[in-house]
């Protein structure tokens, strides 16, 4: 499927103004807009604002900008990340007729406040769990287990202690704890049922803001979307929806499965065709692999193929093929072999150093934590809290709450070193204070001097300690630990003075087994893998999920496909390529219409894909090396020579 661009560069230059034409109607009119990867949505999305709220020269806009001055409204626009929404708020710059928040924060500004209201949404939700549960239990065979009973009872009693809070908090950009603290996943689904059930919160919605523009909507979740089309069905002539995204990009299970079908036919249907990102051999691929007929797909094939900009008419991609059955350690070293061809083939000298200049994408974090030398230190965390120790593309992630010692403020010390690893003396008391270990200091010159001491000691000893390439975490805290000069929870107290191995544990069952034994496991882990798995969390690493880097654009890509090492049931590349056969769970959901783990991996394949810009490296570590070369080269996806087997290391 090789697209020549007929209309050039400018194809999509007229959707600005298509857009633009809707939303100053009368009344506006709801649209979905088609933006594929690459497709320039955020510019487009700027642009129709630029004109809507009276930066731009627009006759419509100004009239527009001049309704929603006088009435105190403004336009919502939704999207999926914080980046996304800094980067439109760049753009756009200082603009009161604009609103831009993530999901999480509109649904928060919303209902944030409204205590009874909130109680009234999780009791309700709670009593629809209790309800399957129940549901669920009956339809045993032997009857109930006692884990449904335990599972009932739990149920119930989360009704009390819904019923005897008095206040709700929550953060859209992190995890909160305590009485009364909502998570991300409650926000949506309170706000949703709220939106659908309260005619009252419905109106106040539509007098704030009488367009509302949702990005990446194939990943909002669905009864959020069903809840908004809810209230414009309600006021047709007060309120205009624009939904924004690419439903071969959904990569979220809450998304919905079919967003072309969610939209009513009484609404426009504008596009964008071109892929401003990607040199032509990579949109080539990314056209086919949405086009193909594959075994196990149920996913309609519907979408706009793209066309490349016409001075991007080159690209280099390659798929190697191996053996799962090597180590990790050789899978790494062959993966630089793959690296090195890709350095031959498309003569970009940035694949001659993968770990700083090729963005590589694994399929799930323990793949990237292999592969990026911290496995131990997620594994551990990972017990610890399982949602707090992966990176999101959606809030900020700064790891398990209570090991904020260990993933914050140790590294904070460690930044008093120089160069040569010595101490800044002038950094240490500003550093001390930021991090509020200075609280109670003492009155008494003397006894300040005496304190003072005692911690320049305490730093000095955790920065030579920093030093030693083999320091575990225990190493680095002792100090710490041993001077008692601050508080630090029990949690870690208990794990640093249990001085026995993790591997004698037994296999934990139940939650606090689990952080027990993810707290000796830390302990045990090497600094420098916690170094590096911060810079894996902040989003710093030449290392992400395919998931996390979703809006995100890099010259060169290579994407690891390696299901036995990800360890995950949702996504299998080795059925996608032909090496495993479908389960009976496919083919059941073949025959109810429903999506299979086929479906879902052909879209995160179509989303690293299109992440490339000048070139892509696909490694695939299958099973069944020859029957996924096989269907590989029956594919057409890829010309004879750029399917190749994973080059074998040199003996020694």
């Amino acid at each position: 499927m090789n697209l020549a661009p007929s209309n050039g560069n400018d194809r999509d230059a007229g959707v600005v103004e298509e857009i633009c034409s809707y939303l100053t109607a009368d009344p506006a009119q709801s649209f979905f807009l088609f933006a594929g990867a690459g497709s320039g949505k955020t510019r487009t999305l700027v642009e129709v604002l630029r004109r809507l709220t009276g930066v731009e020269e627009h006759a419509g806009g100004e009239k527009l900008a001049e309704s929603l001055f006088a009435r105190g409204q403004s336009i919502r626009i939704i999207t999926y990340t914080r980046n996304a929404v800094s980067v439109i708020n760049g753009r756009l710059g200082e603009n009161p007729l604009a609103t831009v928040s993530t999901i999480h924060g509109f649904c928060w500004d919303l209902i944030a406040g409204f205590d009874e209201d909130i109680r009234e949404a999780l009791i309700h939700l709670n009593n629809q769990d209790i309800d399957e549960a129940k549901a669920e239990a009956a339809n045993r065979k032997k009857g109930p287990t006692d884990k449904d009973k335990d599972k009932i009872e739990k149920l119930i009693a989360k009704e009390e202690l819904i019923r005897s809070t008095h206040y709700f908090t929550y953060s859209p950009d992190k995890n909160t704890f305590g009485e009364g603290a909502l998570q991300h996943d409650q926000v949506l689904s309170i706000t949703a049922w709220l939106l659908a059930c309260r005619p009252t919160l419905q109106r106040a919605l539509v007098d704030s803001h009488p367009i509302i523009l949702i990005d990446e909507s194939q990943d909002t979740m669905k009864k959020v979307l069903h809840a908004l089309l809810i209230v414009v069905d309600k006021y047709p002539s007060d309120l205009a929806l624009g939904f924004i995204g690419d439903h071969r990009q959904r990569i979220y299970m809450d998304g919905h499965r079919d967003l072309p079908g969610l939209i009513p036919e009484a609404w426009k249907r504008p596009k964008l065709e071109m892929n401003h990102r990607s040199q032509k051999r990579i949109v080539d691929l990314i056209n086919n692999i949405w086009a193909a007929d594959i075994d196990g797909r149920t996913q309609p094939k519907t979408g706009i193929p793209q066309c490349p900009r016409a001075e991007k008419n080159g690209g280099t991609v390659r798929i190697f093929v191996g053996e799962t059955v090597a180590s990790d350690e050789e899978k790494i070293a062959r993966e630089l072999l793959c690296a090195k061809e890709m350095a031959d083939a498309s003569n970009h000298v940035g694949w001659v150093n993968l770990k700083t200049e090729v963005q590589t994408l694994a399929i799930e974090h323990k793949l990237a934590a292999q592969r990026g030398k911290f496995l131990s230190a997620y594994s551990a965390l990972n017990l610890i809290d399982e949602q707090a120790s992966r990176p999101q593309a959606s809030a900020i992630t700064i790891g398990p709450a209570s090991a904020q010692v260990i993933l914050r403020e140790l590294p904070a010390i460690e930044a008093c070193m120089n160069a040569h690893g010595d101490v800044e003396e002038y950094a240490i008391i500003d550093v001390l204070q930021k991090l509020g270990w200075l609280k109670g200091f003492p009155s008494s010159p003397v006894d300040q001097k005496a304190r003072l001491s005692d911690w320049h000691k305490i730093v000095t000893s955790i920065c030579e300690t920093f030093s030693d390439p083999n320091a575990t975490v225990r190493d680095v805290l002792s100090p710490l630990v041993t001077s008692q000069l601050i508080a630090l929870n029990d949690q870690l107290i208990q794990a640093f003075n249990d001085q026995s191995s993790p591997e004698t544990s037994e296999k934990p069952t139940t939650r606090e087994e689990k952080v027990k034994l993810g707290w000796k496991k830390l302990m045990c882990t090497l600094w420098a893998e916690v170094s590096r798995y911060r810079t894996y969390l902040d989003g710093q690493s030449a290392l992400a999920t395919h998931q996390v880097v979703k809006g995100s654009e890099f010259k060169n890509v290579m994407v690891i496909m390696d299901d036995k090492a990800a360890g995950g049931t949702q996504f299998s590349y080795d059925k996608l390529f032909g090496a495993t056969s479908l389960t009976k769970s496919d083919h059941k959901n073949i025959k109810d219409g429903k999506e299979t783990t086929v479906d879902r991996t052909l879209r995160l394949l179509y989303v690293t894909c299109s992440r490339a810009e000048e070139s892509l490296a696909l490694v695939l570590w299958s099973s069944d090396p020859k029957a996924a070369l096989d269907q590989i080269r029956d594919s057409g996806w890829f010309f004879e020579d750029e399917v190749k087997h994973v080059p074998c290391l040199q003996p020694t």
